[in-house]
């Protein structure tokens, strides 16, 4: 348990966040934080008057102001409290603590073709039991350094250069999620080719990946392309959209139920969607080839997310329906891999802080969410966990291997109820609470000898600038 007067101060901090948002003056703002704060563009206040705050956001650096400076950062605190951790197993009992994260970047723009990108990265983490994971402490690091060049533009098409750290974010978070969730957001040193025009864009990247250390400076590079791909968006005016993929990776130790291997895997997806406008969907499908030590791989997912948002209603509500197929290995120990590998998935995919990752699994999830005010929003969830393959285990939400499986016969692993609020004050500052309910099922109860429903619950504040 955290003592009284940490979990005191940790309330302090979050009433100066409060105060400070409400001292500072002139914070209106045009557009809204964009999830990746480079995708941001300040540009339009250069022929405005700029008081205050916009003056941090645009400031000339030279009389013809081609060069100029942007500058922002974040500041997040939360309180996380998990009683039964991975079902009882780890006999933890109640494990309470505290993240908290901060962020400050510099955009420098040198005219319309070159750009600076760096920012600054603390999470720190106080209080969990069984100590820091990669997703919690990362005490200082550099999150990105990148310089972009502008090399092709014409009308509405272009083409831009990126070389450097940087983080990534594709589609819906299902292969490839900068992981706002954790506390450590993750990042990748590379190349990145973009093009763009008005209903096309086209990202080709070469990464490396590094191991995340939790102190200062310290986080190890790989010093080899583990990482590499294609990932384009087609908009269809008026239709939907179309999203095509390709991702490949190398991994020299990868841990499944199979075995532990080198893994080369290649994967190629598609998705269709489509968000407002009354009928909502998303629609993705995966298969994914390579090898893993001397075996062959065959894994693929299937995904269906499809609802309807009535938007001239009382609270606004929707009401969706997803439903998950997700390969787990066809037969234990023949040396090949049906295991289907997320390689850096959204955390959060299945509801706030979730005990199963997107591996060897079937799920139904039906959910909704209300606007209860303008800035109260409401999401409640429950969703139906099963095992695709009952030769293969269970995984963890990064897709690291939990559970063994093969041994059992039950397919059932559990259900989990959520429900969570966020409150948005402002652009800039905002509250998210949410708790958790999950209950084993014959699967969970077949594995662990003493097992245990888990109960989560979180509160976080983020502030922004």
């Amino acid at each position: 348990m955290l003592p009284l007067q940490t979990i005191s101060a940790y309330l302090r901090k979050l009433t100066f966040a409060v105060l400070l948002f409400n001292l500072l003056p002139h914070f209106s703002m045009a557009q809204a934080y964009k999830l990746l704060r480079f995708e941001e563009n300040y540009s339009n206040l250069a022929d405005s008057t700029r008081h205050g705050y916009q003056k941090l956001k645009y400031t000339p650096l030279t009389s013809d102001g081609k060069l100029w400076l942007s500058v922002g950062g974040e500041a997040r605190l939360e309180y996380v409290d998990f009683n039964n951790e991975d079902w009882g197993r780890q006999s933890l009992g109640h494990n309470n603590f505290l993240l908290q994260r901060y962020s400050l970047h510099a955009d420098m723009h040198f005219g319309d073709r070159f750009r600076l990108f760096t920012q600054f990265r603390s999470a720190l983490q106080h209080g969990r039991k069984n100590g820091s994971r990669q997703i919690d402490e990362d005490q200082l690091n550099v999150q990105n350094l990148f310089l972009d060049a502008t090399v092709f533009k014409q009308s509405d098409k272009s083409v831009l250069l990126r070389l450097g750290r940087q983080e990534l974010d594709y589609g819906s978070g299902r292969l490839i999620s900068v992981g706002e969730g954790p506390n450590a957001r993750r990042y990748f040193t590379g190349a990145k080719a973009v093009y763009n025009s008005s209903n096309i864009n086209v990202e080709a990247f070469a990464m490396m990946a590094d191991t995340i250390r939790p102190g200062i400076f310290d986080n190890k590079p790989s010093k080899q392309v583990n990482l590499w791909g294609a990932y384009s968006r087609i908009i269809i005016p008026k239709q939907a959209n179309l999203d095509l993929y390709y991702v490949g990776i190398y991994r020299d130790r990868s841990v499944f139920e199979e075995g532990i291997a080198a893994e080369t895997r290649h994967t190629v997806g598609a998705r269709v969607w489509k968000y407002g406008g009354g009928f909502i969907y998303n629609l993705e499908g995966a298969y994914q080839f390579g090898s893993f030590g001397q075996g062959n791989i065959a894994a693929w997912t299937a995904s269906v997310d499809i609802g309807y948002l009535f938007e001239n209603t009382v609270f606004k509500p929707s009401i969706n329906l997803r439903n998950d197929y997700i390969s787990g290995d066809k037969q234990a120990g023949d040396g090949n891999l049906g295991t289907f590998n997320p390689i850096y998935p959204k955390g959060g995919y299945f509801g706030f802080s979730p005990q199963i990752g997107p591996v060897n699994l079937i799920d139904i999830h039906p959910y909704a969410t209300f606007d209860l005010l303008s800035k109260l929003k409401m999401q409640v969830d429950v969703v139906f966990n099963w095992r695709h393959s009952l030769q293969d285990g269970v995984y963890r939400p990064s897709g690291s291997f939990n559970l063994s499986g093969s041994a059992s016969h039950k397919r059932y692993i559990g259900t989990a109820y959520l429900a969570n609020f966020t409150y948005a004050a402002s652009k800039q500052l905002s509250l998210v609470t949410g708790i958790q309910y999950f209950k084993t099922g014959a699967f969970i109860e077949d594995i662990i000898r003493t097992p245990k429903n888990g109960i989560f619950f979180n509160s976080r504040i983020a502030f922004k600038f």
